[in-house]
């Protein structure tokens, strides 16, 4: 779906589980900061409002996207129900965007078919700063909000399947 046609925050509230007693571990990229703070801070809004306990929430920084694979690995070793990845990658003027996104989104997609714990991709890629201002809580919201209500949806479809 097209962001420019969905507010990453919207959504019904209704349709997301009680989050009280989950454990979220959150990584974020530096690279970016200015936007990968904004997403964080989605996300962390969105947890507590959901019951999540300040606790329960792990956050880890790794120096840019493309560690957000390793730190997401590790992260889903330690005591928690589901790991959110963030980062933030915006188009220069070499291919460097192309390799950065791809090579993330393969092994946070791999990591997420191998591992016993959800890994929410929360990478935004865009063509300028703009983009990425409007996704990180401007005009079209914030894709941290949308990453947590999916970290808590699946937190809750793996404990509803591994009862």
């Amino acid at each position: 779906m097209a962001t420019k046609n969905h507010n990453l925050s919207d959504y019904d509230i209704n349709s997301v589980p009680d989050a009280n007693g989950m454990k979220v571990g959150i990584v974020v990229a530096e690279w970016n900061e200015n936007i990968t703070g904004a997403l964080l801070q989605g996300a962390l809004d969105t947890l507590y409002r959901h019951g999540v306990k300040e606790q329960d929430i792990h956050v880890e920084t790794v120096p840019g996207s493309f560690e957000l694979i390793y730190g997401a690995t590790q992260m889903a070793l330690t005591d928690v129900d589901a790991v959110i990845a963030i980062g933030c990658v915006i188009r220069g003027d070499t291919p460097h965007f192309d390799y950065i996104c791809q090579g993330t989104t393969q092994g946070l997609a791999q990591l997420n078919a191998t591992q016993s714990k959800p890994v929410i991709y929360g990478l935004i890629t865009t063509n300028d700063m703009q983009q990425a201002i409007d996704r990180a809580g401007g005009k079209l919201g914030n894709k941290g909000d949308e990453c947590a209500v999916t970290a808590i949806k699946m937190i809750a479809l793996s404990r509803k399947l591994n009862k």
